[in-house]
């Protein structure tokens, strides 16, 4: 006699085989996806001296070269993959390099992270990563100007008229031109509509039985880092920093480019994306994507499945699963100079130190010269004391996480529910006022956070917006391989996850 209380469809046996296909299919069709290129810019073999990619930690000489010996010793051990090559790299300070080992982690869910691919960056003597750098040199200039003012600013108008006369700049442009309604934004839909910074910085967010009002620690303004030759060469030796951020005392919502570069200075790795999907979940039902096989059910809600404990579970896990193929093209593949480290080549060039290949349109931008007037050198001014982290430039992690998540959020939330009560910060940053502009939608808004968090790093002088813009993509591309195999998990009936991608294109998820 079976005294077992267990109920279900099949029994444990045939449950545990189940559960066996699935995880064997999962792998099966990754294993048969086609393998993909991995294009790659050269620099590194074009250069000798390695000045196209990144070296920040070990030893330089004056001109802020890396040593061949340390490079070649660093090579060596990315190749080899062993962990006691890695313990065998000079160091020029204490400043350690961040993970690269991460590059070789395994996944159990997921495409792998070799399986991803983005395009080459650009090289550096070419009129793209001309246009990369003088988009932040005049960032760095436009740090402390409320966003609300871009539209009345003389330097803003500047800015605009500089990167509309470049010939490779890929940034959002009205009729051609880029304006200052348009500068430092992203490409995707939504991205030009209402404020600067997305509901999604803005909106208080529950937080179980309270509320978090997202009031800041921003610094004060006018603080340049890395300006000095002989301090930016130090921390590229890897030297700890001198200096430290002075902080306003007075919280205050983001208002400028320094507000936003300070917060995803601080924040931890998926913090924004968090936010948003807890404000997101507190707007209901309605906002849910009506795909959700519970959105019509009258005896069912989501919970373990399409609710709200699956949904922030997903968000944090693919996160950090994004990490594993950024890390992968960062130092496997690329391993791209830091915007602070093309500065460097940017100082050497215009006095005459050396004779490095930069493009034209870098050397006589009127950014650049503003720039030298200002602070006496021609170095790409940081927003952060220690400059960069210790890990190459190309992607932004920030950026690939942004991707990633918000790609599930669009996967599991209505992209055309509108915003209730959209708001602006007052150009101060103390109050938010009502905004009264066209009607913000949670895919536009989604979009201009992931653009946010990417930018945001460029407005701190670490990141380029080929980084950030490849980066949105590749996270794009890895959360919807991670919803391809969660698609065959569930019970319920479902016809596939419907989103849609950055470049506009809507896709079900089967």
């Amino acid at each position: 006699m079976d005294d077992s209380c267990v109920l279900g469809p099949i029994d444990p046996e045939e449950r545990r085989c189940k559960a066996y296909q699935i995880r064997k299919q999962a792998a099966i069709e990754e294993k048969l996806r086609k393998i993909l290129p991995q294009p790659c810019n050269h620099d590194e073999k074009k250069y000798p001296n390695k000045i196209g990619n990144f070296s920040k930690g070990l030893p330089h000489n004056v001109l802020g070269e890396v040593d061949q010996h340390a490079y070649k010793t660093y090579l060596k051990a990315l190749k080899s993959g062993k962990p006691s090559k890695f313990e065998k790299i000079p160091l020029g300070g204490t400043l350690k390099l961040v993970n690269p080992q991460g590059a070789y982690v395994y996944d159990l869910a997921g495409p792998d992270g070799h399986s991803l691919t983005i395009p080459a960056p650009p090289s550096i003597n070419s009129a793209a990563a001309a246009s990369d750098m003088v988009e932040l040199y005049w960032a760095s200039l436009l740090r402390d100007v409320p966003f609300n003012r871009y539209d009345r600013d003389p330097l803003a108008a500047a800015a605009a008229e500089n990167l509309s006369n470049l010939t490779d700049f890929y940034g959002p442009k009205i009729n051609g031109k880029v304006t200052p309604q348009t500068l430092f934004r992203g490409v995707t839909q939504g991205d030009l509509a209402g404020p600067y910074i997305s509901q999604f910085l803005y909106k208080d967010v529950p937080f179980g039985a309270t509320a978090i009002i997202q009031k800041y620690k921003v610094p004060l303004a006018d603080q340049h880092f890395l300006t000095d030759y002989q301090t930016w060469l130090s921390i590229q030796n890897g030297a700890a920093p001198s200096a430290s951020i002075v902080y306003d005392p007075a919280p205050r919502f983001l208002s400028n480019g320094r507000d936003l570069s300070e917060w995803v200075h601080k924040d931890f790795s998926y913090q924004g994306l968090l936010m948003a999907c807890l404000y997101l979940l507190s707007l209901g039902p309605s906002a849910l994507d009506p795909a959700n096989p519970y959105f019509h059910s009258r005896t069912q809600t989501g919970f373990v499945t399409f609710g709200a404990p699956y949904i922030l579970d997903l968000v944090a896990r693919a996160a950090n699963f994004s990490l594993e193929s950024t890390w992968y093209q960062k130092f496997l593949v690329h391993r791209r100079l830091r915007p602070e480290e093309f500065g460097g080549l940017v100082q050497q060039k215009i006095t005459n130190k050396a004779n490095y290949p930069i493009h034209d349109q870098l050397v006589n931008s009127p950014a650049v010269g503003l720039s030298f007037n200002k602070y006496g050198t021609y170095l790409l001014p940081q927003a952060y004391p220690e400059g960069c982290p210790a890990h190459p430039s190309y992607p932004a992690g920030h950026a690939v996480i942004a991707g990633t998540c918000v790609t599930l959020l669009k996967a599991f939330f209505n992209e055309d529910f509108v915003l209730p009560n959209p708001v602006i910060a007052s150009d101060d940053g103390l109050t938010l006022e009502p905004f009264n502009g066209a009607p913000l939608t949670i895919g536009g808004e989604l979009n201009k956070l992931a653009n946010n968090l990417g930018i945001g790093r460029g407005f701190a002088g670490i990141h380029y917006r080929s980084d950030c813009f490849h980066g949105m993509n590749l996270g794009e591309t890895a959360a919807i391989g991670l919803l391809r195999n969660y698609r065959h998990t569930f019970n319920e009936p479902f016809r596939g996850f419907t989103l849609t991608k950055f470049d506009g294109t809507t896709i079900i998820v089967k």
